[in-house]
């Protein structure tokens, strides 16, 4: 058999070669993310707020900035929101719901907000009676607590970012432990002491403020909750400075700090907090601590053992600078 004829195989001008390799280099690469402006820190409403200069950006923060703007679909669509459950001291059982997930971090119930209504439970002359405040709420667990325990007036704060607040109006709505709450979620505004409202940490306190009466409104509340939000090591002046605004200047008005270090080793970053809230006036006292059964994030690196500590601090005004100093 005659062997066949070599094939000839032709080579195209090299910019001719070039241009093939770089049209088919297009089509395989997805076209890059165009740059946009980061996010405000702060919504319009608040615009006029000075910055705290003691909450410049740290790069050790949790939250990741929103530098860029991606292609539709560039990512998988957010899980669905979910539910966890707190059960009280007496065997009620609190259902929270929960962003599917939230940059913000709210997707979590973390330590400290189980840990701050156990200590409501435990002792409920502390909340009874008195405007509570809380911060950075997520699920809102200590301020429904709170509310059920007969607290006067109740505000339960975290960014204003809609679907953060409907997931708080939700548990509100669905515990039926808050006097004006009914066991269908039917609300009776007139007794119903819970609002919810969004508010960015150092920003005017006025949109919190108004929801309580005339005279407290001038004075401030009387319980501030600020639970595990010491990692965000960037914010800790605005949160201070958003303290001073609301606390009430009575001797038993008090800011409740709880947190864990989940990142045992930025742990001086978070204590640090209470360094600048000592530069700032207040009277800071340790008044508990207490070790979960295991971490809350149980793959993280780290001291496990730090990381299953809760911590719980108070801020208080020096007693001569209180209305009701003797």
């Amino acid at each position: 058999m005659a062997s066949p004829a070599p094939t000839t195989l032709t080579t195209p001008p090299q910019d001719q070669q070039d241009q093939r390799d770089q049209q088919q280099q297009q089509q395989q690469e997805p076209p890059p993310p165009s740059k946009a402006p980061a996010k405000p820190t702060t919504p319009n409403a608040d615009a006029d707020a000075d910055p705290d200069p003691a909450s410049d950006s740290d790069p050790d923060d949790l939250a990741a900035a929103d530098l860029f703007a991606d292609p539709p679909g560039f990512y998988p669509p957010s899980p669905p929101s979910k539910t966890t459950t707190y059960t009280t001291p007496a065997g009620a059982a609190i259902t929270l719901h929960l962003v599917g997930h939230s940059p913000l971090e709210a997707h979590h119930l973390w330590n400290g907000a189980r840990v701050m209504a156990d200590v409501f439970h435990a002792d409920p002359s502390l909340v009874a009676g008195r405007t509570v405040l809380e911060l950075g709420a997520g699920a809102g667990l200590p301020s429904l607590v709170a509310a059920a325990l007969g607290a006067r007036r109740v505000v339960v704060t975290d960014f204003p970012d809609p679907e953060l607040l409907e997931v708080l109006w939700r548990n509100v709505r669905g515990c039926a432990l808050i006097p004006g709450v009914g066991p269908g979620g039917e609300v009776d505004d007139a007794r119903l002491a819970v609002a919810v409202e969004g508010y960015v940490w150092g920003a005017d306190p006025a949109r919190v403020l108004r929801h309580l009466d005339e005279a407290d409104r001038r004075r401030g509340f009387d319980v501030l909750v600020l639970a595990d939000l010491l990692f965000r090591h960037s914010e800790h002046g605005n949160m201070l400075k958003t303290v001073r605004a609301t606390l009430r200047r009575r001797r038993a008005s008090r800011a409740y700090v709880v947190f864990t270090s989940y990142r045992p080793w930025l742990q001086h970053k978070d204590l640090a907090f209470f360094d600048l809230a000592r530069e700032r006036g207040f009277v800071v006292e340790k008044v508990l601590e207490r070790k979960t059964e295991r971490p809350l994030f149980e793959q993280d690196p780290g001291d496990e053992e730090v990381r299953k500590t809760v911590t719980g601090w108070t801020l208080r005004w020096p007693d001569d600078e209180c209305e009701d100093a003797q």
